[in-house]
């Protein structure tokens, strides 16, 4: 019998919960003596629910006393030992977008320290595990992906076809664990304590134990690479190992399901499903006819990939509206296509034509629900057009049509607190270029202003020679527009008054596609040219290292890779903090697409989604983690 979660009938007085068997090993050795404590984490707290000493075998039995929390898991500690504390996951509710799940026994060792430590990093502090949902359940089973909490052995995901000896993950998943074996029972006190030490942030606090290390690095990844994998090679209990030190202590998952081939845009839903617009049907360069969506643990849902609609060829635009209905441009078919919150079609066969549509590409929801489109024009031909159009409370039949402001080849749009949508310019010249793949001279562009009235905006086109093929674009919290330039390998900032308030140069040439904003105004740069994510920080230095301004490279100089990591041109970020990467090419020369989709573990600030439109991160106080933005903001 399952320990029972959340969700499921409260006990009776007759009844009895089902007890939870264990073992604790620590450094390969069943560790005796230890405190073991079942908890229940939630959006309040975490609580006690049993506690257990282990026998001189390492095992344990805990009868829980309620059956309650999103989240259950277990942390043992060695009697008078402080600094060794190791955690595993046993169990999530049903409040996510992964079906409930409950262990009946349960392995804590290293291995499902590190697993829980990344994927509820953003959830964790000197309290324990809390945090609203469905961002806290979701984080909770994406630990299983690490590390079997049954079994104490890597995961399955970690160990598939896509990751095992495809990429770093699981070698850094074994010195991770191996740093945290320094401080087992008998271990050489010194080389724990340097570990605690070097796990400290920037300004901030010494961990006090082995779990909140773990989890600093997951936030912090840059944190002494070099020393700390230094250090781990004084451990050898776990493999595989890395071989050299990291750029950063980043976990990446990659995952193949059926159809996500090209994937060029991506979005997150209110439970976490992530759904993506792909651009050629697999092994070819023919539109795919495909939508696909995953749960929040990279499984296909929904009978994906969904066939239907109008699809063909999704290229950078998906959205979804305040009904979850999800909306995604058929750019090969210049039209629209919409699906129910649960993948059915619901545009015609052909897809909603309304609006005169020519190669439609990025797509946003605003605050009233209406629904804006970049009409883009495809690639070949008719330079200087463009236009936007607006398919009013989501109603394709009063479609109206926008055009002036400097519109030209529009490729994506993102709507601010104030109603107004923000639209790049890419140009023809940009274009051609993208066609020929040949960079050279400056390829210009500008951004549109229009406003809720779907008038341009006074100050459109805003013109800047940083502007030099800008594709996407995203909004702050405070309704700071972030243009990333592709040929100029630049990000420029620009102010909700539409000035340039900063040009910031990466420093490796990477050419960026895509930005995407968390919880902490943080900017992700998706990198096209260069297979990498880039980090800056934004408007609120307050969550940035000291020292830091607006602009600041908070990643590594090549930002962060993986073996997993293709040409990009998506990113998006879930109520985790997990960051969600588009694998666009494989290779650039021929073109050829990419596969998957590619996840970087609690790495961001979490952040409300759908994007509807503002980035806000979940919030544990109030009635909803994410209140619905329908309101538009005075100036």
């Amino acid at each position: 019998m399952a320990l029972a979660l959340a969700g499921l009938p409260a006990a009776t007085p007759s009844s009895t919960p089902a007890p939870l068997h264990g073992t604790v090993t620590s450094a390969g050795k069943p560790l005796s003596h230890a405190t073991v404590t079942l908890f229940a984490g939630d959006r309040q707290g975490a609580r006690t629910l049993g506690r257990a000493t282990t026998d001189t075998n390492g095992a344990f039995q805990i009868r829980p006393s309620r059956r309650t929390g999103p989240v259950l898991y277990v942390e043992a500690a060695p009697a008078g030992d402080r600094s060794l504390r190791m955690r595993s996951v046993v169990g999530f509710g049903p409040g996510g977008g992964v079906a409930q799940r409950s262990e009946s026994a349960v392995t804590v060792n290293e291995f499902t320290t590190v697993a829980a430590a990344y994927a509820l990093a953003q959830f964790t502090d000197q309290r324990g595990v809390t945090g609203p949902s469905p961002g806290l359940e979701n984080a909770a089973a994406t630990s299983y992906s690490l590390a079997d909490p049954a079994t104490g052995k890597p995961g399955k995901v970690v160990t598939d076809q896509n990751n095992g000896s495809k990429n770093d993950t699981l070698a850094t998943l074994g010195t991770l664990a191996n740093l945290i074996s320094l401080c087992a029972p008998g271990a050489n006190t010194g080389h724990c304590n340097d570990m605690l030490q070097l796990a400290t942030p920037q300004g901030g606090s010494t961990p006090g134990d082995t779990t909140q290390a773990v989890a600093n690095l997951a936030i912090n990844p840059r944190l002494a690479t070099r020393k700390l994998y230094a250090l781990a090679g004084q451990a050898h209990t776990y493999s595989p190992a890395l071989t050299a030190a990291p750029a950063a202590w980043v976990l990446a998952l990659h995952y193949t399901a059926p159809k996500v081939y090209a994937p060029g845009r991506i979005a997150v839903d209110a439970k976490g499903n992530i759904w993506a617009a792909n651009n050629w049907l697999p092994g070819t360069r023919n539109p795919s006819p495909y939508v696909t969506v995953q749960d929040p643990v990279g499984s296909p849902i929904f009978n994906s990939p969904i066939s239907g609609g109008g699809m063909k060829a999704g290229a950078w635009g998906l959205a979804i509206d305040h009904q979850g209905f999800v909306w995604v441009p058929s750019y090969a078919g210049d039209a629209m296509a919409k699906y129910s919150p649960s993948g059915k079609p619901l545009s015609p066969s052909t897809g909603f034509k309304n609006g005169d549509l020519n190669h439609p590409q990025g797509t946003a929801v605003d605050q009233r629900g209406n629904i804006w489109i970049a009409n883009f024009y495809g690639l070949k031909g008719n330079p200087g057009k463009g236009s936007l159009i607006v398919y009013p409370h989501g109603d394709p039949s009063k479609a109206i049509t926008i055009t002036g402001g400097g519109l030209d080849h529009p490729f994506s749009l993102q709507i601010d607190g104030y109603g107004r949508a923000w639209v790049s310019n890419a140009r023809f010249n940009g274009a051609k270029h993208l066609d020929t793949r040949v960079l050279k001279g400056h390829v210009g562009g500008s951004v549109t202003v229009i406003g809720p009235d779907f008038k341009p905006t006074s100050f459109s086109p805003i013109k800047d020679a940083s502007f030099d093929w800008p594709l996407a674009l995203a909004v702050d919290s405070k309704n700071n527009v972030w243009v990333p330039s592709f040929v100029s390998n630049s990000v420029t900032e620009l102010g909700p008054d539409g000035k340039v308030t900063g040009v910031h140069k990466l420093p490796t040439a990477i050419a960026p596609w895509s930005v995407a904003i968390d919880g902490s105004d943080h900017v992700w740069v998706a990198g096209f040219g260069a297979p990498t994510v880039s980090v800056l920080c934004g408007v609120n230095t307050s969550a940035c290292p000291p020292g830091s301004s607006t602009g600041s490279v908070l990643s590594p100089p090549d930002g962060y890779r993986s073996k997993s990591i293709q040409h990009l041109t998506a990113v998006q970020l879930d109520q985790s903090g997990n960051v969600w990467l588009a694998n666009n090419w494989s290779k650039i020369i021929p073109p050829t697409g990419g596969n998957g989709l590619v996840e970087l573990i609690g790495a961001a600030t979490p952040v409300c989604t759908p994007l509807n439109p503002l980035p806000a991160r979940p919030t544990a106080t109030g009635t909803s983690a994410c209140s619905a933005q329908t309101g538009v903001q005075s100036r």
